[in-house]
């Protein structure tokens, strides 16, 4: 019986062509297709972006776009002990991985505020992590705590000047080998042990004076680290009990005499998101370590580090906002359905622009806080940085596992796909909101510095007045937050609420004066106004949503 197909569709057995199918959000430049970003970083930093442009191109890339997928495919693995049965606590990770470190690292993304201040360093720094962020977040973490290291080293001037180059130059080493043989290091730290968590006055890991004792002297550590993240680094900054209290140490793998250092690599962690970074269980089995900063201050010392690293979670978290915007956008910019594009369609145009203000206004929080750590000379640039950095660690960290969903939820079955990204954004969306200190940990930060430095409520108030009378929204809602503030009553009870209002009033008192009139009337009509929740594609009508969906483009 004769066929009734044609030859050509017999031979390849075509069923259908491929249509309506959005192209991968690769091959473009994810800094000058984010103009928030970009007015950000001339408005806050007020350099030259030149290499941000250069850096976009390639953060943008299909390139980078797949070193980020293979490290995450490729997880690391712990290596114990060699062939001849010696001890090595070696992590082994994908090439991927070291070329995403190599890239960060010869950026400067670990130091380059330290190696070269100056006006605007801050923001230019945060502006890169932002992208590379985009690319992949989880080797994140030990070129953040290398990055604040430094200011809590500064409590020991014999340390820092020792060890101060190797960790700020653009080198990334990632070889096994002693510290004194790199021209590059990375640092990590050790606080949390099983039985406190948080809380790390139960630490129990005690520290032994090998000599005299005393600040820069030699000890001996022992005891265990819970989480000890990124162990793969050269040092780490400790906490550990001598008989003046807890006290903090830089503890590097190997010992000065170049034999390795007894911090013993108990596992891995199984972990939801975070996956292409090692974070591991150890034991300290009479490390070496030498003792920064005074005897029993350690928390003291150790904060000007956690406080380094809860500024960049909510740099990354910003970045993960920004990039789940994008491929929302992107998806329903090219997908039809029900006989118009997506982007088009009116309950779509309020979806997307609600997570586009989302991100809009974290982005613009983010800089403006990297505009406070290049100011630390002037007094109100740092009371406010104190207050609000927890405050924007907190919130903007919490809103980002919804951001996530919402975006994922736009692109449909595709973005669940682990051959999208967006399945990676979401797992790795609540670590930031966890790690370096929970939400109410943050919370109890900012009740902590109004109740010791009441100044850092003036300057908070002195930012939000800037934006005093321009929308009506803003000033109602500033005005009931001062309220809530002043009453005493069960304050720590009250606290996240108290957190969410100074984070929403001062996002936006920020975009009312500086982004365009569409996002700072959407933002306040969506998030301040009395009558309007929090859920996602709620925002009241008269708004330009087009105009807000336009603006976060990623095109071209």
């Amino acid at each position: 019986m004769p066929s009734h197909f044609p030859l050509a569709d017999r031979l390849q057995a075509s069923t259908h062509q491929v249509e309506n199918q959005p192209p991968s959000l690769e091959n473009y430049n994810s800094y000058t297709t984010d103009r928030a970003l970009q007015e950000g970083v001339k408005r806050e930093g007020d350099t030259d972006d030149t290499a941000l442009k250069t850096f976009g191109q390639w953060a943008g890339s299909s390139e980078a776009i797949a070193l980020g997928f293979d490290a995450n495919r490729h997880s690391p693995q712990l290596v114990t002990h060699d062939r001849q049965g010696h001890r090595v606590d070696l992590i082994e990770f994908h090439p991927a991985y070291h070329q995403l470190m190599q890239t960060a690292v010869e950026h400067g993304l670990h130091a380059s505020p330290w190696r070269n201040p100056g006006p605007g360093a801050h923001v230019a720094r945060a502006a890169n992590y932002f992208l590379h962020t985009q690319v992949e977040a989880a080797h994140g973490c030990p070129i953040t705590m290398t990055f604040a290291a430094l200011p809590a080293l500064r409590h020991q001037p014999s340390l820092l000047e020792s060890w101060g180059d190797k960790i700020t130059a653009p080198h990334y080493d990632p070889r096994n080998v002693p510290y004194f043989e790199k021209q590059g290091v990375t640092l990590g730290m050790a606080m949390t042990e099983k039985q406190g968590g948080s809380d790390v006055r139960l630490n129990t890991t005690r520290a032994y004076p090998i000599d005299q004792g005393g600040p820069g002297e030699a000890y001996e550590l022992v005891g265990h680290k819970w989480f000890v993240s990124a162990p793969m680094c050269d040092a780490f900054l400790v906490l550990a009990q001598i008989p003046g209290g807890l006290s903090c140490f830089l503890l590097p793998r190997w010992r000065p005499d170049g034999t390795k250092n007894p911090l013993h690599i108990q596992q891995l962690k199984r972990k939801m998101g975070n996956v292409a970074n090692a974070s591991s269980e150890t034991e300290l089995r009479g490390a070496f370590a030498w003792m920064v900063g005074d005897e029993g201050r350690g928390v003291r010392t150790i904060i000007e580090m956690v406080a380094m690293t809860r500024y960049d979670c909510m740099i990354g978290s910003a970045a993960g906002m920004r990039q789940a915007t994008a491929q929302a956008i992107h998806h329903a910019t090219h997908r039809h359905a029900f006989g118009a594009r997506l982007s088009e369609q009116p309950l779509m145009q309020n979806v997307l622009a609600d997570l586009a203000i989302e991100s809009e206004a974290a982005t613009t929080l983010m800089l403006r806080m990297a505009r406070a750590m290049d100011q630390q000379d002037d007094e109100h640039e740092r009371l406010l940085a104190r207050i609000a950095t927890p405050a924007g660690k907190y919130w903007i960290c919490k809103r980002t596992p919804h951001h996530a969903y919402e975006a994922m939820e736009v692109i449909g079955g595709s973005g669940v796909m682990e051959t999208h990204v967006m399945p990676r954004l979401f797992r790795e969306s609540p670590v930031n909101a966890i790690w370096e200190g929970s939400g109410n940990v943050q919370c109890l930060d900012i009740l902590r510095a109004i109740e010791k430095q009441p100044e850092v409520f003036d300057a908070y108030f002195a930012e939000l007045a800037k934006a005093k009378g321009a929308d009506v929204h803003l000033d109602r809602f500033i005005h009931q937050l001062q309220r809530e503030l002043q009453d005493t009553q069960a304050l720590q009870y009250r606290a996240r609420q108290l957190a969410d209002g100074m984070a929403l009033a001062l996002q936006g008192a920020l975009l009312v004066q500086h982004a365009p009139a569409c996002v700072a009337d959407a933002f306040c009509a969506g998030r301040l106004a009395e009558r309007n929740g929090l859920s996602t594609g709620t925002l009241p009508t008269g708004l330009d949503c087009a105009a807000i969906i336009a603006r976060a483009q990623p095109a071209e």
